[in-house]
């Protein structure tokens, strides 16, 4: 736990580096502490009076705590956002902690606003993403503890561990609001649903097929 302690100061302390690059806009006062009760909507929550900012406004504490998968795909994602920390707000970045069942899996996404850097703490994972069209190539690597990754915005990703033991990872993404797309959730579980004679030309399999994935979902 030691060693997983000093990767983990490391890795946050160079998120340091990694908001100069954030792909949200960049903040013009100090601080903007969310306030998530307001009425007004804008590109982000509305700030709250400086003033009465306090220091629980930019803590969390918890991320340390196990999160047994429970779900068919056998992860969990445990999102620190603004929701969790007001104080996150307009400084564009978001932490995940993913716990992984064994041989669980974080299924293929995207984040559309967001790229991620994803550290290993415990476990093996095999990880990768795919490159846009017409190439549509993919750069996979089996990541140890300790190691990092990089999955780059927009571009669909996944994670596998490849264990028999429960796995974890800390991940960053550069916005407070990077947003996710599942991509089995997105084609097979929309709603209303997207007509299973269009998927079935698409990925060019008998509706049948169609119709008993649409069901999972």
């Amino acid at each position: 736990m030691k060693m997983a302690g000093n990767i983990l100061v490391v890795f946050l302390l160079s998120l340091a580096a990694f908001q100069a690059f954030a792909f949200d806009p960049s903040p013009l006062q100090d601080i903007c502490v969310a306030d998530v009760n307001s009425n007004v909507r804008v590109n982000g929550f509305v700030c709250k009076d400086p003033m009465l900012a306090v220091a629980e406004d930019f803590f969390f504490t918890g991320l340390d705590k196990v999160r047994t998968p429970t779900n068919a795909v056998g992860s969990t994602v445990t999102a620190l956002n603004v929701t969790l920390v007001p104080g996150l707000n307009t400084l564009g970045i978001t932490l995940v902690r993913i716990d992984y069942a064994p041989y669980g899996q974080n299924p293929p996404h995207t984040h559309p606003r967001a790229t991620e850097i994803l550290i290993v703490l415990e476990g093996s994972l095999f990880v990768g993403f795919v490159t846009s069209n017409p190439e549509n190539r993919l750069i996979s690597k089996v990541l140890q503890k300790g190691d990092v990754f990089v999955f780059p915005i927009g571009l669909i990703h996944f994670q596998f561990n490849v264990g028999n033991t429960n796995a974890v990872a800390i991940a960053a993404l550069s916005s407070q609001n990077p947003g996710v797309i599942t991509i089995a959730d997105a084609v097979f579980g929309s709603n209303p649903k997207i007509s299973a004679d269009i998927l079935a030309r698409a990925f060019q399999v008998d509706k049948k097929i169609i119709d008993l994935i649409q069901s999972k979902f």
